[in-house]
C-alpha cells in the first residue's frame, strides 16, 4: 500500500482543496483511496469523505495516544490501495514539537508533499523548500506542488528554483482560480453535509486540478513508502454480539461533527444506532441520544418549528433517559439562541440561553478534570478534548458542573460539562480512542436506565 501527506509551510496555501483534488482523481482511477486528516477538524474530512468515497479519519496526537493512532491508521487502510493525509497549518506547527504535522509524518514514515503559496515569489521558493527539508530530521518532503502561480514565466522559474536546489521534483502548478475554493464561514470551511452541491463541486475541483498535477509521478512516490503496522494484538476485532441498547443519534444538516470512532466505539459496546433528522423526526424508541456537535444557529427557524420533536427530547431527558451531548448539542438543549437579532425556542431542559458572538469564544485544546459525581464519568479523571465555538451561555443558578477547566475556555473559562439526570452537555468534544471510558460508560447508563416509563408509555 502507497501513501503521501500533503502539507505546507503554512495555513491558506491551498491544501485542502489539492488534498480534496487528489483523492477525487485518484478514485476516479480505479484506487481505493483512505483519506486522513491531521488535527481535530470535522469540516474537512467531510468534504475528503466524498472525494474519496471512504470515511476520513482524524490523526491528532493531543486526542490519541500514539500506539492507538498507528492502530486506527492501519485498521482504516486495510483493503485500500493508497492512503493520503492532509495536514493542518503549516508542517512544523502545532501545541509543541510532539504535535505537529511533521510529527505525524515522522511517526508513520509518510512522504510530504509540500503545497506552497508561491504568490509574489519566483527564486526564494528554493530556500523556503530547502529550509523545510533540513529544519528537522526523520521528515521527508518528497515534492512540491507549486499553488497560485501566476502563468507560464512564473512557474518555469519556480520549477527551476526547486528543482535545481532542492534535489525534488516539482509534482504540479496550479494557477489562480475562483472555481478552486469551497466556501469559508467564521471556523473554515462550510461542511460538505450542509451543501447540496458537494458531490458536484468535488467533482468540479477534480476537473480543474487534473491538468495541472502529476498523478503518475505522484503515485510512484506513493508507493515507495510504507506505514509501520501495529501488533497483531492491536488489530484483533472485538466479537460481533447482538446489540443490547439502542442509541439515537441526531446526524443531518445541523449536527454531523462525530468522530467515526466514537459511533464505532458505542458499537462495539453493542449499541444500535439509530439516525435520527432534528428538521423533520420525531424521538423514536431509544434508550439513549448523543447529539454531537454542528451549526445550529444556521437552522435555527427549522429546529424551532420542529416543536413535537423538542417537545419528546425534553420529556424523555425529565423521566430519566441519558443524553450525551457536545456542543451544538449543548446548545439545543438549553431554552433559547439568540442570533442576529432574533431568538428561537430550542428543548430548554438546561436552564441556559446562547448568544451567538462574532469572535470566538472557545477554540482549542482543551484539558478538563472531572471534580463532580455525574451520571457519566469517574471523579478525577482528566479528559483530553478540543472545542471551538463562536457562542456563550448565560446560566441560571442551579447548574452543575462536571468538568473543571485546566486548559481552554469551556462554558465560563473555568467550568464545563452540564449534569442533570441522566442528561451531561459539554462545549468539549472529546474522541473514544483517547477516552475509551466514555462509550462504556454511556451504553452501561443507557442498558441500566434506558427504559424510562415514559418511553414505555409512548411507544409500548
Amino acid at each position: 500500500m502507497g501513501c503521501f501527506l500533503v502539507s505546507s509551510p503554512q495555513g491558506h496555501s491551498g491544501k485542502t482543496v489539492v488534498t480534496v483534488g487528489l483523492c477525487k482523481l485518484l478514485t476516479n482511477r480505479g484506487l481505493s483511496i483512505q483519506p486522513f486528516k491531521k488535527g481535530p477538524d470535522y469540516i474537512d474530512p467531510s468534504w475528503l469523505t466524498i472525494a474519496a468515497g471512504r470515511g476520513c479519519r482524524n490523526l491528532d496526537l493531543f486526542l490519541i495516544p500514539k500506539e492507538k493512532l498507528i492502530q486506527t491508521f492501519a485498521r482504516a487502510c486495510e483493503e485500500a490501495d493508497l492512503a493520503i493525509v492532509e495536514g493542518a497549518m503549516g508542517l512544523y506547527d502545532g501545541l509543541d514539537s510532539q504535535q505537529t504535522t511533521a510529527e505525524i509524518s515522522r511517526l508513520l514514515n509518510i512522504p510530504i508533499l509540500l503545497v506552497v503559496n508561491t504568490s509574489r515569489m519566483t527564486g526564494s521558493i528554493a530556500a523556503m523548500v530547502k529550509g523545510y527539508q533540513l529544519f528537522e530530521t526523520g521528515i521527508k518532503i518528497v515534492g512540491v506542488i507549486l499553488n497560485y502561480v501566476s502563468g507560464s514565466r512564473h512557474e518555469k522559474k519556480l520549477r527551476e528554483a526547486v528543482e535545481e536546489h532542492c534535489a525534488i521534483p516539482v509534482l504540479g502548478g496550479i494557477p489562480r482560480d475562483p472555481d478552486l475554493q469551497i466556501a469559508e464561514r467564521h471556523l473554515g470551511l462550510i461542511p460538505s453535509k450542509e451543501s447540496s452541491e458537494a458531490e458536484s463541486l468535488v467533482e468540479r475541483i477534480g476537473n480543474k486540478l487534473k491538468p495541472y498535477l502529476d498523478l503518475d509521478q505522484i503515485l510512484k512516490i506513493a508507493q515507495g513508502f510504507s506505514p509501520p503496522r501495529p501488533s497483531p494484538r492491536a488489530l484483533e476485532e472485538s466479537r460481533e454480539r447482538a446489540p443490547e441498547v439502542r442509541l439515537g443519534v441526531m446526524h443531518d444538516q445541523v449536527f454531523n461533527f462525530y468522530y467515526p470512532e466514537n459511533l464505532e466505539a458505542l458499537r462495539q459496546e453493542n449499541a444500535e444506532l439509530i439516525f435520527i433528522n432534528s428538521l423533520q423526526d420525531r424521538l423514536p424508541p431509544v434508550d439513549g441520544l448523543y447529539i454531537g456537535g454542528g451549526f445550529p444557529e444556521f437552522f435555527v427557524k427549522q429546529l424551532e418549528e420542529n416543536r413535537l420533536l423538542r417537545k419528546d427530547i425534553a420529556e424523555s431527558i425529565e423521566a430519566g433517559l441519558p443524553v450525551y451531548a457536545e456542543c451544538a448539542g449543548l446548545m439545543y438543549l438549553c431554552r433559547k439562541i439568540h442570533w442576529q437579532g432574533r431568538s428561537h425556542e430550542m428543548v430548554g431542559v438546561i436552564p441556559a440561553e446562547v448568544e451567538i458572538s462574532q469572535r470566538p469564544e472557545g477554540h482549542g485544546y482543551v484539558l478538563a478534570e472531572v471534580t463532580d459525581e455525574n451520571p457519566l464519568l469517574p471523579i478525577g479523571l482528566t479528559i483530553r478534548g478540543h472545542e471551538f465555538h463562536h457562542s456563550r451561555l448565560s446560566v441560571k443558578n442551579g447548574i452543575r458542573f462536571a468538568y473543571e477547566i485546566k486548559r481552554g475556555h469551556g462554558i465560563d473559562g473555568k467550568r464545563d460539562g452540564i449534569f442533570y439526570k441522566n442528561l451531561f452537555a459539554s462545549y468539549m468534544h472529546l474522541h473514544a480512542s483517547g477516552t475509551p471510558c466514555w462509550a462504556e460508560a454511556f451504553v452501561s447508563l443507557a442498558r441500566r436506565q434506558g427504559k424510562t416509563p415514559l418511553k414505555e408509555a409512548k411507544y409500548g
